[in-house]
């Protein structure tokens, strides 16, 4: 087994650490004397000063995020982007921040804002995985050979017919020449991809109001963040961002996916949901790659839509038909 897969870096980063529990439990039991004398320091200082101080305490986790991580992504590389965003986090309890960046190296995304960000709720910390992270995941399954999402603005030249034959169902053209002010709002968010076969996936697109109706519907975030006046949530900063990502999602139902795909989104969900995020359980990796093969057999069906499944008629019977208690000659159905 490869050290790179998903289920060699969770059974490195758990089977051998047996605080990892511990860890989650402390989520909500995390006391002030509890918080190490360095995130103590670095939540009373400021920018570079908070940054360097709540470092110093990652770094001797240095070994946890070294067997997490994949063997392309160096743990210096990780916590310098960890870094950029600390002081932001320093007010987070311990053992959230801890988990939020295990849970964003499992998963072998960077926490740089385009792959992945780790988000201050309250006191928590929470990992969220962008529109980026998603694509680099879809790659990794070895079933995709190119992500494709879009923004439509009102200027665009577009088209999109859902029974014409790939790949003239769908075309968007930008109008690049015309200044940005003038090419008005974006009405349409969408999400393809082609696949290593040579197949192309089913065109997701969503207007504004769908991305809406998803936002409401599943993001408890944004409903905290309305509650408490924060207005802070993705949603609410990153709107258009968060369209796209949602475009993206729904590409599950008809792209390949691996079991680590399917692990993001639950860890994803989770953090919508204001749940624990983890991916530490190796048993659950089974459900995983069943859920995955799930997937793949469904997008597999979509790949043509132009396709249609006929039922073999069944052969004629050379024996003299019945006649039926009415009488009437009728063959079996």
């Amino acid at each position: 087994m490869s050290p790179s897969t998903l289920k060699a870096r969770v059974i490195a980063a758990t089977t051998e650490q047996p605080a990892a529990d511990a860890t989650v439990r402390t989520l909500t039991e995390d006391t002030k004397g509890s918080i190490p004398a360095q995130l103590r320091a670095s939540a009373q200082a400021e920018g570079d000063e908070a940054a360097d101080m709540a470092l110093s305490w990652l770094e001797q986790y240095g070994g946890d995020f070294a067997k997490a991580l994949p063997s392309h992504i160096d743990v210096k590389a990780f916590l310098s982007a960890v870094r950029v965003a600390l002081p932001g986090l320093v007010h987070c309890t311990p053992a959230s921040l801890r988990q939020a960046l295990l849970t964003c190296a499992r998963f072998g995304l960077i926490p740089d804002g385009r792959h992945a960000v780790i988000k201050r709720e309250g006191k928590k910390a929470v990992f969220v995985p962008m529109a980026q992270g998603y694509v680099e995941l879809m790659y990794r399954s070895g079933r995709v050979g190119s992500v494709h999402v879009g923004m439509i603005h009102e200027a665009d030249e577009w088209t999109y017919e859902p029974s014409a034959p790939a790949p003239l169902d769908f075309t968007h053209r930008p109008a690049l020449t015309v200044p940005k002010a003038q090419r008005g709002p974006v009405i349409l968010a969408y999400a393809f991809a082609w696949m290593e076969s040579g197949a192309r996936s089913q065109v997701i697109v969503l207007t504004r109001e769908d991305a809406e109706e998803i936002r409401d519907e599943y993001s408890a975030a944004y409903q905290r963040a309305n509650e408490s006046g924060a207005n802070d949530s993705f949603w609410h900063t990153d709107f258009n961002k968060m369209w796209a990502k949602s475009a993206l999602r729904r590409l599950h139902k008809v792209v390949p996916m691996s079991a680590e795909l399917v692990a993001l989104l639950k860890a994803d969900e989770a953090g919508e949901a204001g749940e624990v995020q983890i991916v530490h359980a190796p048993a659950e990796e089974t459900h995983l790659l069943a859920e995955a093969d799930e997937a793949h057999e469904r997008a597999e069906e979509s790949q043509d839509p132009k396709e249609v499944r006929v039922r073999p008629l069944p052969r004629k019977r050379s024996q003299p038909r019945r006649t039926t208690r009415k009488g009437r000659k009728g063959a079996r159905r």
